[in-house]
């Protein structure tokens, strides 16, 4: 049995971020992640951090961008203060010695980004999330901050009506062990594995929503997925924005630069935001103005080998490695793929769910800053903004009378049901009903959705749940036991899908990301409200709760 004031479940970015706070507010705080802290998702983003940092900028005008990005259905309290708090939270990464890529004059560098009316991105070459993931990480270890490194959390421990805890499976040992704690912190990131085309690390199952949601706690706007618009085809790899910002042109078949020539963007063309790209790309390929494999062409041959070799290293590596183009002299191919999620576990913007005790924070939670679709270079924001956040208010607000007997009975509970799973002969291995459920999420709850795909992907879902009870673990050992992580994973992916699908198929409307077939325009007067799925006894129920808007009334949302 471990204990402690405040556990945060989850070592990217924002669990840092929290965990640093929470030590600042002088909390006894540890770390559970199911792999190492440097080894998390945080470390792939590529583009940026955005912050009015200058003077001809404005936090309010980096708020309105925000806003006007979610398809007006982010609350208004919680974007203002994410924007407001940027450039401090920026500047102080700095100052932890973050490596900001810098102007000739010496202050950090700012590019262009999707949706931003001004320059507002800062950045570290296209490394910027791997370098703000060490940075925070040094800061833990400087403060000798507790880490359970290679635990995999798997249940929250609730007794009236309070979070007391978590349980998780040691993956070196195998065995399930107990933490208390008078405030858990759920910084678990995102969803990638629910679908197969994805720009997202293997380890992102959603395990944070689903552990929360059969806490008792809401998935809230779950249906809003974005889809990057520039993944490498055979892998998924993520092509940053920043290509874009600093000048790239998409091409299709016929030599057009579609966002212009076609009017899909005629103002902004590449970086309007990302659902009206990813959209844009996709109509070209169905209309037969694609190339192979469903891509449009990314050209920065226009850049100059130094130009992309000072700004867009890790890009030139990526497209030689993975699709064999050299970027300096030949376009990349390009489509969309599975990015964020906006949705999340519903909490306020301290982080605080609806169950005492139980916090959540990054990609994990939604505030909701992002609403139907997320700017390029606020998901970084979103992590140190929030996390700090968080991470004190968890420490000044924890829980003083948690139960250890609690732990202990949740605990010997997981353990029994960690047995059975290696114990079964029969059913399926946990990788067939994965892909499965993959395959029906990529197909019918991508970009395009209809009425008809939606429906048929919730059958595959909830078949997949009734399969679920009698999944197979092949692997019966107790070290490093990965297939049964996977298994255990596998809980995780189908509450996901399923609040996913089920929150696509309600919304009968077109808002950011989301784009129905049946519903092609946005209604804001009966769907200018966030969706929340709740467990039930008999599925998953749907409520809902309006948005908070504070300055800026919904108008049309044009690039």
């Amino acid at each position: 049995m471990h204990s402690h004031e405040v556990i945060v479940v989850g070592a990217g970015g924002a669990g840092l971020r929290a965990a640093i706070a929470a030590h600042e507010e002088g909390a006894d705080v540890a770390l559970v992640t199911k792999l190492h802290p440097v080894r998390s998702h945080t470390g792939a983003a590529e583009g940026g951090i955005n912050a009015a940092l200058k003077d001809e900028d404005d936090w309010e005008d980096h708020a309105y961008d925000t806003v006007k990005g979610s398809d007006y259905i982010g609350d208004q309290d919680a974007i203002e203060a994410m924007t407001e708090d940027a450039p401090s939270e920026v500047v102080r990464l700095e100052n932890m010695g973050m490596a900001f890529s810098r102007d000739e004059d010496g202050r950090m560098a700012q590019r262009a980004f999707g949706g931003l009316s001004f320059p507002r991105t800062t950045y570290a070459s296209d490394k910027t999330g791997h370098m703000l993931l060490h940075t925070l990480y040094e800061q833990v270890m400087k403060r000798g901050i507790t880490v359970y490194d290679e635990y995999y959390v798997t249940r929250a421990v609730k007794e009236d009506g309070e979070c007391h805890g978590v349980v998780a499976v040691d993956i070196q040992t195998g065995r399930v062990e107990g933490f208390q704690a008078g405030a858990t912190i759920f910084a678990t990131g995102g969803v990638g594995e629910v679908f197969s085309h994805t720009t997202n690390a293997v380890s992102c199952t959603g395990d944070g929503m689903s552990i929360a949601y059969r806490a008792g706690v809401p998935m809230e706007d779950m249906e809003f997925v974005q889809f990057h618009p520039t993944t490498l085809p055979s892998t998924g790899i993520l092509i940053t924005e920043g290509c874009r910002g600093e000048g790239g042109i998409l091409y299709n078949s016929e030599g057009e630069r579609f966002m212009f020539e076609r009017g899909y963007a005629p103002n902004d063309g590449e970086l309007a935001s990302r659902d009206v790209v990813s959209r844009a790309e996709l109509t070209e390929v169905e209309e037969g103005r694609g190339f192979e494999d469903g891509c449009v062409h990314l050209d920065l041959t226009h850049f100059g080998e130094e130009k992309i070799e000072e700004r867009l290293a890790q890009i030139l590596e990526l497209a030689r490695d993975f699709e064999d183009v050299d970027p300096v002299t030949e376009p990349i191919p390009v489509k969309p793929g599975q990015h964020y999620i906006m949705g999340g576990i519903a909490c306020d913007s301290h982080g605080a769910t609806e169950l005492p005790g139980m916090y959540a924070v990054g990609e994990a939670a939604c505030v909701s800053v992002h609403g139907a679709n997320r700017l390029g270079g606020n998901a970084l924001l979103e992590l140190v903004v929030f996390g700090k956040r968080s991470g004190r208010h968890a420490a000044e607000n924890h829980l003083t009378n948690t139960s250890k007997s609690a732990v202990e009975d949740v605990v010997a509970e997981e353990q029994s049901r960690v047995e059975e799973l290696k114990d079964r002969s029969g059913g399926e291995h946990q990788s067939e009903i994965r892909a499965d459920v993959q395959e029906a999420m990529t197909e019918h709850v991508n970009v395009f959705r209809s009425e008809e795909g939606l429906e048929e992907a919730l059958e595959i879902v909830r078949d997949a749940r009734e399969r679920y009870e009698s999944v197979n673990v092949h692997d019966t050992s107790d070290t490093f036991n990965t297939d049964l992580v996977q298994a255990l994973e596998l809980r995780s992916i189908i509450d996901c899908a399923e609040a996913i699908t089920l929150g696509a198929l309600e919304r009968d409307e077109s808002r950011g990301a989301h784009w129905r077939y049946e519903h092609q325009e946005r209604d804001d007067e009966n769907w200018l409200k966030h969706t929340l799925v709740y467990p039930g006894d008999d599925g998953p129920r749907v409520e809902y709760e309006d948005v908070e808007i504070k300055k800026y009334e919904p108008k049309v949302r044009s690039y």
